[in-house]
């Protein structure tokens, strides 16, 4: 029996991408009896922001989004209500559950059923192309939202529903094996200090850590990198990370950087056969990459695009085991007009 639901709610709104977000206190909340099959309702807990939260603000990506539009795709709350007539729920009221990007998929076409749901021609993309996680109550969807382990904190968690994923999978597509060595560019962000964590645990990779300052560089190393270079400091990147992987240069690179730059050093310092793990979104941005030694080298790039539901799972499931961290700022639901999307942000994942 569902939850008595208040008509009214907060909300982050995002009416133009010319005018502010606004914070509202009356948007409608979507009450039971008007959700769809297959629907559910959850009171959200908390929820992360990324900087793909950026691009909607700016309207700056190919893909648009919708308009108005509340954002927000990594966030943990407990479904209070689900559609009448919705079949073999996998998930039931009460239920603490985390809402990603991909909010649904139709679960039928070739691509969902080779696991691949994030590119289905039918995907709804939470905080996107359906309102998100910046509301005290979201609509979501019984098939895609993902059980969170009793384990993780739902602040720490909501993080993992995103970047956490995201790295997770990339380095699961990566083509190495344990004892091989991968550089992280910007290892001290959101993603990377992630992606460094999954590196070492998950599948015993040796990281080559590249940012900047003493900060980072701390985090960087006390998170398990064995090497760190300082991409301010140094006066030939590429000499210094082949140097750094014994000269013959690293097995793979995972650049989630939202820039060119990144992905054409990356075919220049990968040993043959690598693979180059391409998980930034820019939105103009093209690889200008040789060609030429591409080839001659076998170099494999990967594109990874988020993660499936069982990709999510298993991120999960690896985190809640303790030896993986996210490390965060919790701020009110008002900080995301006064600090997070304004146009000077660099990374809020």
């Amino acid at each position: 029996m569902s939850q008595q639901i208040p008509r009214i709610q907060k909300a982050a709104v995002l009416d133009s991408h010319d005018t502010p977000i606004r914070i509202k206190d009356d948007h409608p909340v979507k009450q039971p009896d008007d959700l769809a099959p297959g629907e559910c309702l959850l009171k959200m807990h908390c929820t992360g922001v990324c900087h793909t939260d950026l691009h909607a603000r700016l309207g700056d990506w190919p893909l648009p989004c919708k308009l108005p539009l509340i954002g927000g795709h990594e966030g943990v709350g407990d479904i209070v209500a689900i559609g009448a007539h919705t079949v073999n729920s996998p998930v039931k009221i009460g239920d603490r559950v985390g809402v990603k990007w991909l909010a649904d998929s139709c679960l039928q076409c070739e691509q969902c059923r080779k696991g691949l749901e994030q590119t289905c021609s039918k995907a709804k993309l939470s905080g996107y192309t359906v309102d998100g996680t910046f509301s005290q109550y979201v609509v979501s969807y019984v098939s895609h939202v993902t059980p969170i382990p009793e384990s993780l904190s739902s602040q720490e968690a909501a993080s993992f529903l995103c970047a956490g994923v995201t790295v997770y999978r990339a380095l699961k597509y990566s083509q190495t094996n344990p004892g091989d060595w991968i550089v992280i560019p910007g290892a001290g962000g959101g993603l990377g200090h992630l992606a460094v964590q999954y590196a070492v645990h998950a599948f015993g990779l040796r990281v080559i850590a590249i940012d900047t300052g003493a900060e980072k560089r701390r985090l960087c190393l006390e998170l398990g990198s064995e090497k760190w270079i300082d991409f301010r400091e140094t006066k030939d990147l590429v000499k210094d990370i082949k140097e750094a992987a014994g000269g013959d240069g690293p097995h793979a690179t995972l650049v989630s950087a939202a820039s060119s730059s990144a992905y054409e050093q990356a075919v220049d310092y990968l040993r043959p056969g690598g693979s180059l793990l391409l998980v930034g979104l820019p939105g103009k941005a093209q690889i200008g990459a040789s060609i030429f030694w591409t080839v001659v080298k076998g170099i494999n790039m990967v594109g990874s695009y988020v993660g499936n539901r069982q990709d999510a799972r298993e991120a999960l499931d690896i985190a809640s085991m303790g030896k993986i961290r996210c490390h965060f700022v919790q701020k009110p639901l008002s900080a995301l007009t006064e600090y997070v999307l304004s146009r000077n942000i660099e990374r809020c994942c």
